[in-house]
This record gives structure tokens, sequence and C-alpha cells, in this order.
């Protein structure tokens, strides 16, 4: 019965993930860690290769496209990777199983989750004023940060995050790239975003299967119900009112990551 029921948690992150692209990171893992019974380390690591896998089919349907502006995400993966691979060598070094570093990962998930929380009410409330200033001018205009630096601090950030958490590589990174390129539509930065997640989560997510905190067997199927749970979702998404749906996502993140912080 259990076995079912992480499929159908698969398929519900896959159907959120589809109707408002926000990250599964900020669902899977407290769903892991409330309702599974999961131990922190091993939610946040195999949901890593989980976000992996979800933004990977994604971001080639946007690359197809050609809706990704990929010096935006060379820049915050200029920041983001080699601070995930910093946050892993200190994870190796204080041992991800310790109680200690179990502390610090729920406390860092709680505020992870209430900055996400944040992050998604305000791309709800003013997202469709995003990028409105460059229509009309030239594309490339439009991707230029408002300080080259500020892309690769910002990324530096969210690389620890990630992996600390598995949170901050959807909703966080678009609220920082909206406020690092204003010119910048909405579409692209989600896509910038979601492209951007991808190498992020990949190197975490081994990282952390280096350090024997991912279990495969669950991966494979939170994957077999989010991956026609994303397919669901998106062709959902302009039949439900997605305002509403990020305003209450957001108060439930909010809850959770009050929660982890009491524990």
């Amino acid at each position: 019965m259990q076995e079912f029921a992480f499929v159908l948690a698969g398929l519900f992150v896959g159907i959120v993930v589809g109707l408002t692209g926000v990250g599964g990171g900020s669902l899977m893992t407290p769903i892991l860690i409330f309702f599974f019974g999961m131990k922190p380390h091993l939610a946040i690591g195999t949901d890593l290769l989980f976000a992996a896998g979800t933004k990977f089919s994604g971001s080639v349907k946007l690359a197809r496209s050609r809706t990704i502006d990929w010096p935006v995400v060379l820049l915050m993966a200029l920041g983001s990777v080699p601070a995930s691979v910093l946050t892993l060598v200190a994870l190796d070094h204080f041992g991800a199983t310790s109680p200690a570093v179990q502390k610090a990962m729920t406390t860092t998930l709680g505020v992870a989750l209430l900055l996400t929380a944040v992050a998604t009410l305000y791309k709800a409330l003013f997202g469709q004023k995003q990028g409105t200033i460059a229509v009309g001018q030239d594309p490339a205009l439009a991707a230029l940060p408002i300080h080259k630096a500020l892309p690769v601090l910002f990324g530096a950030v969210i690389g620890v995050l990630v992996t600390l958490t598995s949170v901050g590589a959807g909703a966080i990174g678009v609220l920082v790239l909206m406020l690092v390129y204003p010119a910048l539509p909405l579409q692209r930065i989600v896509a910038a975003d979601i492209a951007h997640a991808v190498p992020l989560t990949l190197v975490a997510g081994l990282g952390h299967a280096g350090l024997g905190t991912v279990d495969w067997w669950l991966l494979a199927k939170l994957l077999a119900g989010s991956i026609p749970g994303i397919w669901l979702g998106s062709h959902l998404n302009t039949k439900l009112p997605e305002r509403f749906i990020r305003s209450v996502l957001s108060l439930l993140l909010a809850y959770a990551g009050t929660k982890l912080i009491a524990i």
C-alpha cells in the first residue's frame, strides 16, 4: 500500500509543478518527512535527483522552443554549481547523518520553505508585470542583469540552499531572476530557472548519492507518478485559476516551513 502511496505523492507533486511551475523540492521533501516519516537527509538526497529528472524533461521542451536565455543560465550556474560542490564537501566532512547536521538541514529547510512561500506569493501578485518595460525592444538587452555579479552571487546562495534542503531552485530562483533581470519577460525567466535547476540538482543529487543519502527505489516510484502528473498539470493550467492556486500553495509552504523550524 505504501508503494502506491509514493507513486500518488509523485503524481500530486507533478500535477502542481505542471500547474504552477513551483519546484517539486518545496513540496516533495516536506511530504516525505511529514507524511512518510523519512529522515531529512534521505528525503533531501532522493528529492534532488527527483527534481533533476522532472526539470530535465521540462528544459528539453523549452530548449526546442528556444525560450531559454543560456547566458542567464550560465551566470547563475557559475555561482550555484561550485557552491553546491563546496556544500557537499562540508556535508561529507561533518557527516550528513549526524544529529547536528540533521538539525541544520531541517532548520534551513524551514527557512527555505518560508522564502519559497514569499516568492510564490510575489510571483502570483506581480508576475504579470514582469518584463513589460522591455516589450518591443531588442531581446538581447532584456537578458542583461542590473549587475553581472548579482546572478553569480545569488546563484551561490541558491546552490547552498538547494544542496542542504533540495529547495530553492524553483520559486526562489524565479524571484531572484525577476529582481536581477527586471526587463526579462516572465516566460523567459521561468525557462531560464528550469534550465539552471537541471545541472544544479543533478550535481547536488549525485553528490548526495555519493554520501549514501539517496533511496533509488523510492526515486523510481516518485518519478513514475510525477512524469504523467506534470503532463496532466500542464494541460490543466489554462483551465484553473493559477493566482488562487499559488496563493493557497504559499500558505501551505509557510505552514510546513514553520513546523520544520519548530522541530
